[in-house]
């Protein structure tokens, strides 16, 4: 131990705990590593070169890659083996074996209806119960479309905003990451080809080339991307006593979406037609489980937003590593809105309870929602480091405060007659036409 070092005030019994879970842990992402599930799905850009060339008439062909899972399985039931005497630290290293091993073999299934049968167990469907919710992910994503439709009928006329090319979106997240990040900040550069506008790892945020950005955009692409998925991932890499937080597989797949769409919603960033968007897919899923084609899903799409680009770019989302005839969807984007929901009520609920130090464990790593009193717990072991980084509405939280303030105020307020006053008002005054 150097000198400078603080002393290790566990017991015999807390060091030798400790030793137990760095080692599962340490198993369990050397299983969970390689499986890197949207690299393994990802479509080339000749799939969607084709589709059109066939002017939308026939069903894309892809092939994938045979992924061999075995040491992966090994990995996993080593780690399943492994007993800390810990109840709840046991409990989420056997939530994480199982999620790995069912990570597994879905990716051993690509391309048949089996990997629909183990997407289904890790991420849900659009027609499976929430956890803690008796709503579906399609109920909520319907309940959206219906709220959204209210509110576009009144929104007021206004010029659309240019847009951006991606040499002007990289400049400015590249300058916003290196004053947020500092050494760590991510490399962002706009390639040729590219499934996507843009994807992100812990390392590089690539941008496609000729594609366009709004300013919202562009920010939203800050927020989701850089201050969450990016952020989380060079967080949980510096956990080296429980390098599994730095794994992105699906088990954590519900908190990072849910996390990266409330950074939009927080920062002002996120618009109808994003969030219809998030709903739409729920719904595309739906439609693809129950037996809808690639075709037709894409023509649904098309319908919606008379964007061909977009609509082949949300089916592919729905169809990669499934079946494109139809009844085996790759289920991930129903997780946007549970997500979602699930984040703004642990914040809610943080905040109300003067727990900030939960809201900082939130961005330790790749996480989920439900690990945070064990992360708690292996803390206390000494285990668990703060993050190096937090997104900018947590370190001055002051925005966040203010709108939760006023959103609970409102929630405890019975506000149904004066809606009903403000209701006859604007029935009774003329639409102005200025």
């Amino acid at each position: 131990m150097s000198v400078n070092a603080p002393p290790d005030r566990r017991s015999v019994a807390e060091r030798a705990l400790a030793d137990r879970v760095i080692a599962a842990a340490t198993q369990l992402a050397r299983a969970a590593r390689p499986l890197m599930v949207l690299r393994a799905i990802d479509w080339p850009v000749e799939v969607r070169d084709r589709f059109f060339a066939s002017n939308a008439t026939e069903l894309p062909q892809v092939e994938y890659a045979p992924f061999d899972a075995s040491r992966s399985l090994e990995r996993v039931a080593s780690a399943r083996r492994r007993r800390t005497g810990h109840a709840n630290i046991d409990a989420w290293i056997q939530r994480h074996a199982e999620a790995i091993e069912g990570t597994a073999r879905m990716l051993q299934a690509i391309g048949t209806p089996d990997f629909y049968r183990y997407g289904r167990d890790l991420y849900g469907d659009a027609d499976m119960p929430l956890r803690y919710h008796p709503a579906t992910p399609l109920e909520l994503a319907r309940n959206v479309h219906d709220i959204v439709d209210q509110f576009a009928r009144a929104r007021p006329d206004f010029e659309l905003p240019k847009t951006q090319g991606s040499a002007t979106v990289a400049r400015y997240i590249r300058a916003a990451v290196v004053k947020h990040f500092d050494r760590d900040a991510p490399d962002v550069n706009v390639v040729a080809k590219l499934s996507a506008n843009a994807l992100a790892t812990s390392s590089e945020i690539r941008i496609r080339r000729g594609a366009r950005f709004t300013d919202r955009d562009a920010e939203q692409l800050l927020q989701h991307e850089a201050y969450i998925h990016v952020l989380t991932s060079i967080n949980g890499k510096q956990q080296d006593q429980l390098p599994i937080l730095g794994v992105s597989y699906p088990y954590v797949t519900r908190t990072q979406e849910g996390l990266a769409v409330y950074a939009e919603m927080i920062t002002g960033t996120m618009e109808l037609d994003r969030l219809r968007r998030l709903a739409d897919r729920v719904v595309a899923i739906h439609m693809a489980g129950e037996g809808a084609d690639f075709i037709q899903v894409y023509k649904w799409f098309l319908e919606r937003t008379g964007q061909p680009e977009q609509s082949f770019e949300s089916t592919r989302r729905t169809f990669r590593g499934g079946v494109v005839t139809g009844g085996a969807p790759f289920t991930k984007d129903v997780t946007y809105m549970y997500g979602l929901m699930q984040v703004t009520n642990l914040v809610r609920s943080a905040f109300a309870a003067g727990r900030a130090d939960v809201l900082r464990a939130l961005f330790c790593g790749k996480l989920d929602v439900g690990d945070v009193p064990v992360l708690c717990e292996l803390a206390h072991l000494g285990l668990l480091h703060a993050p190096r980084h937090v997104p900018p509405w947590i370190a001055d939280p002051r925005a966040v405060l203010a709108s939760l303030t006023f959103s609970t105020f409102m929630n405890r307020m019975d506000v149904a007659g004066m809606a009903q006053q403000i209701q006859r008002i604007l029935a009774e005054a003329p639409v102005l036409r200025f």
